[in-house]
């Protein structure tokens, strides 16, 4: 499977580009703010990548971030949400709204992006809020919270974050599992 590409742009439409990587000639479906957000034909670029195998076609779908990859893979899971339509999610709204439109069950927001009903919105509610990271400012705020306990243990906060940052990665979004978990990569007990 493909995770990561870097390589130079040598087209792009408005759902895709071809990444030339050391010769080979790569299609890569991608988000349409992923295309606003790249440089100009010509130049390298660097895309996660998600390799998604049917029985009539091996497709890569390619993110710019990290984040985005996760929340796509996280669609896709979901009963009637094939790869299309989570591209269509997140090409329809910034990736913070549709995370806070989950968290605050904003359907009438949900229901803005083109070829998203009020029954397909509900169900995403349903099943996204526990699976889905917190937004970029409750994230905000719970990384202040955990950060600061953690210096007030006594530990540095270079080190402290770097541990916080890889523990937040790994999906814990709680305070207490956060500080547990950063604790535990700190003391080397992890």
């Amino acid at each position: 499977m493909i995770g990561s590409l870097r390589g130079k742009i040598l087209s792009r439409k408005p759902d895709s580009l071809l990444l030339d990587v050391n010769g080979v000639g790569y299609s890569v479906i991608v988000t349409i703010p992923t295309v606003a957000n790249l440089p100009a034909d010509g130049r390298e670029v660097f895309l996660h990548i998600h390799t998604h195998v049917r029985e009539d076609a091996l497709l890569l779908f390619g993110f710019e971030s990290e984040d985005e990859k996760r929340i796509f893979l996280v669609l896709i899971n979901i009963s009637g949400i094939g790869p299309k339509v989570a591209l269509n999610i997140l090409s329809g709204m910034p990736y913070n709204d549709f995370l806070r439109a989950i968290e605050n069950e904003d359907i009438p927001m949900l229901c803005r992006i083109p070829g998203l009903g009020k029954k397909t919105a509900g169900r995403l509610i349903l099943e996204l809020r526990e699976k889905l990271p917190a937004s970029e400012g409750i994230r905000d705020k719970l990384f202040e919270d955990t950060l600061s306990a953690l210096v007030n243990l006594g530990y540095k906060r270079n080190m402290a974050l770097q541990y916080l940052d890889q523990t937040y990665r790994k999906g814990f979004t709680d305070l207490e599992s956060l500080l547990k978990e950063t604790l535990k990569l700190l003391t080397g007990n992890a």
